[in-house]
């Protein structure tokens, strides 16, 4: 009879084992939004439990998040770089790009490629001469733990004004434009943080020198 008390107790003991394990890759609504993601957590499943916009404005991966593609689950996050004061856009040559949530991180590259190139023969073309400009400074950093950084499209930060900026996230300095990756021929698109922009971009000029706001994919 003992004997069995115990096999008994040993299997009691094992199935509350087996139905205890958790698998930390289930979304747990017992765990913050950060926990989840950390834990390898899909974002897709948290966005179909809560929505998108729970993920707005959290700290995450080097900044703060605010995109969200619910197609593939890509997160991009943004962070504020101006504490290096402003830059050059680098060598003037004529190039229209990408506008789009993503678009930055070829943007970017496209940029730093075309100032590797000979643009003094361009029409209106000049050469900057130096790598101290907005987007080779983007293209090279190590920051915040992350080397993927890129500047953001106009539809990125338009997004950033409306998911952070408005939300008091990120402290975007409101005194300074900010470069785009977006250009349309010889103008590239800018961005204001003061309200009375009304949180959309516009064409500046290349001969300026604005801040830097930094965006990654994740």
């Amino acid at each position: 009879m003992k004997k069995c008390l115990l096999v008994l107790l040993a299997l009691l003991v094992f199935n509350c084992s087996e139905d205890d394990t958790v698998d930390p890759t289930i979304f747990n609504e017992n765990l913050s939004i950060i926990e989840n993601l950390e834990n390898g957590v899909p974002v897709l499943d948290i966005t179909n439990t809560l929505g998108a916009e729970v993920l707005y404005g959290l700290e995450y991966g080097g900044g703060y998040i605010y995109h969200v593609d619910e197609i593939d689950g890509t997160l991009m996050v943004a962070t504020n770089y101006s504490q290096i004061g402003t830059k050059s856009w680098g060598d003037h040559f004529d190039l229209t790009n990408g506008e789009a949530f993503g678009d930055g991180e070829f943007n970017t590259e496209q940029i730093v490629n075309g100032n590797l190139a000979d643009n003094s023969n361009v029409p209106n073309g000049l050469e900057y001469g130096s790598d101290d400009y907005a987007f080779k400074i983007a293209y090279d950093l190590n920051y915040n733990a992350y080397d993927d950084w890129f500047i953001p499209s106009r539809q990125s930060i338009e997004a950033i004004f409306n998911n952070l900026h408005l939300q008091d996230i990120g402290n975007f300095d409101e005194t300074l434009f900010y470069w785009t990756s977006s250009k349309a021929g010889y103008q590239p698109y800018v961005m204001s943080f003061d309200s009375n922009f009304g949180g959309e971009t516009f064409l500046g000029s290349c001969f300026n020198s604005n801040a830097i706001l930094l965006v990654r994919k994740i």
